[in-house]
């Protein structure tokens, strides 16, 4: 049977955390066909919220309570919840969940239940069909929410994934969260860790699963939400939308350099008499070879091909699968030229290379040439 343990990140929950312990642990846990365990992660609460729990915990092995450590913030007592729940409770699977019942406990059935259907990565959803946000928030809050998320959609290009800024969710252990490296995580020290979490495990996952969340409320005190908060979530999902395309823009950087070698070298060969074909081919190879060069050295740096005879070798292979965006341009360069006549060779020739061969090589550089390879199993 799978063990899930649930982290709760607890703050002076004196108010919440008995009740919750009640409405999570005796009441949803017996209806769940896993071992579920609670594991609260305290922050030195000024309140009874450690005497709460550590008094449930004497009759029930299942509840557990953990202080955070010397350093403060959201994201480390995750943090240090989900490495405690690995390595001391062995959990094949975290969940991140509320202490204040924003998060219904009744909720947490179905996301496991996802979980035990197939699903590595599970992430409770306030934006698909079933799912809701409150009604009683003010406005400010609903449009820093639905706007905030949305651009985080955007910027990381996750289209399929409907809630970004969710903070419940439950992410299977081997294969997902062992990849993280969780004490590097940005802004440990503030929700917006969660979108970088978030961000890298739907990365490892195999099978990301949304499930409807009803998000509640704040039980007791009022919501921990604020400017700086926003501020920090628009930074990190920006950081790494910019990260996330970086590679694309060297490879689109060096793809331009490969259209001046291109273009220059046409009208070169052209002068010295060559048949417009010829032309055509002997410009592209020289703009292959610019290519493979700048592509190995920065693009595709961590994946680098060193060594005379690998690197010659794989220059042949790079020259084969770069005959697709050879035959590409000698056929619809000259054609395009035809068509529109000489003078526009330049539009031509960056009309087939944005829209024809650059897809076609991001693709091959990608799939053959620089590879990553594969790292053995555990």
């Amino acid at each position: 049977m799978d063990k899930i343990v649930i982290v709760m990140s607890a703050w002076n929950e004196a108010e919440n955390i008995g009740r919750m312990i009640e409405e999570l642990v005796n009441k949803e846990f017996p209806k769940i066909n896993a071992e579920m365990h609670l594991l609260v992660v305290d922050n030195y609460s000024k309140d009874d919220t450690e005497k709460i729990v550590l008094a449930a915990a004497k009759t029930n092995d299942h509840i557990h309570i953990i202080q955070q450590g010397d350093r403060s913030g959201l994201g480390w007592a995750y943090i240090n919840g989900f490495k405690y729940a690995v390595k001391k409770l062995g959990a094949d699977a975290v969940m991140e969940m509320d202490a204040d019942f924003q998060h219904p406990p009744r909720f947490v059935k179905p996301m496991v239940d996802a979980y035990l259907a197939g699903a590595d990565y599970v992430i409770g959803s306030r934006y698909i069909p079933g799912g809701s946000i409150p009604k009683e928030w003010a406005i400010y809050r609903k449009f820093w929410s639905y706007f905030g998320n949305l651009y985080a959609r955007i910027i990381l290009t996750k289209f399929s994934i409907h809630d970004m800024t969710t903070g419940f969710r439950l992410t299977k252990v081997k294969g997902v969260l062992d990849k993280v490296d969780l004490d590097n995580l940005m802004e440990p020290g503030r929700f917006a860790h969660k979108i970088d979490l978030l961000y890298q495990c739907v990365k490892n996952a195999k099978n990301v699963k949304e499930v409807p969340l009803e998000f509640e409320l704040r039980a007791k005190e009022k919501s921990k939400f604020n400017m700086k908060e926003a501020i920090a979530s628009f930074k990190v999902a920006t950081i790494l939308g910019i990260k996330d395309k970086m590679k694309f823009i060297k490879f689109g950087t060096v793809g331009f350099l490969g259209f001046l070698v291109n273009f220059v070298f046409l009208r070169i060969f052209r002068y010295l008499g060559f048949t417009e074909t010829l032309s055509w081919f002997f410009s592209t190879e020289l703009a292959i070879i610019n290519n493979y060069i700048l592509n190995n050295i920065w693009t595709f740096k961590e994946s680098e091909i060193k060594g005379f005879v690998n690197t010659l070798k794989k220059f042949l292979q790079f020259n084969l699968t770069s005959a697709g965006a050879l035959a590409i341009q000698s056929i619809f360069g000259p054609l395009g030229v035809k068509l529109v006549g000489v003078q526009y060779d330049a539009l031509v020739l960056a009309s087939v290379v944005v829209f024809m061969v650059m897809p076609y090589n991001y693709a091959m550089y990608s799939l053959v040439i620089w590879r990553k390879k594969k790292q053995p199993a555990t």
